[in-house]
């Protein structure tokens, strides 16, 4: 019996501060970004991007955010100048290159300083019950471990 799986997708969460608050307070700019930057990381973009300010009662809490649907799943901004702060999900149900991802966006938003997350993201079970009966208990062995050692 042939084992059916999906492909592992990755998700990079990106937070950083930028030395230049008006690229990251530019409604334009962002949509720019949204607009370029699947096709610079070999994604396919299936929406156009949509991209708002939002006023919170400070300027603190005001802010930029933006999508783009890619067919591999999604690119997020959300930006709040005042802080300097920018926040960037790239969520893909394939593969991608993580460093390249980070440099293309150290260099557009002019990041002095970051921190960045990579998870994997999808399923790796078989199609059919009986199949997947071993890798759950073995997950869930593998938790109870865990559990006893903490």
């Amino acid at each position: 019996m042939e084992k059916e799986t999906l492909e592992v997708g990755m998700h990079l969460v990106l937070d950083g501060r930028s030395s230049d608050p008006e690229i990251i307070g530019d409604v334009d700019r962002i949509r720019k970004f949204l607009d370029e930057f699947p096709k610079y990381m070999g994604m396919t973009k299936v929406t156009p991007p949509y991209v708002f300010r939002y006023q919170g009662a400070t300027s603190e809490e005001s802010g930029i955010s933006g999508i783009v649907i890619i067919a591999e799943s999604h690119i997020s901004v959300h930006t709040f100048p005042a802080r300097r702060y920018v926040s960037v999900d790239i969520f893909s149900c394939k593969p991608f290159d993580v460093d390249e991802a980070v440099q293309g966006l150290v260099e557009y938003f002019r990041l002095v300083e970051f921190r960045r997350q990579v998870f994997d993201r999808g399923v790796e079970y078989p199609r059919d019950l009986f199949s997947s009966i071993p890798l759950v208990l073995e997950e869930r062995l593998e938790m109870l471990g865990k559990m006893a050692h903490t």
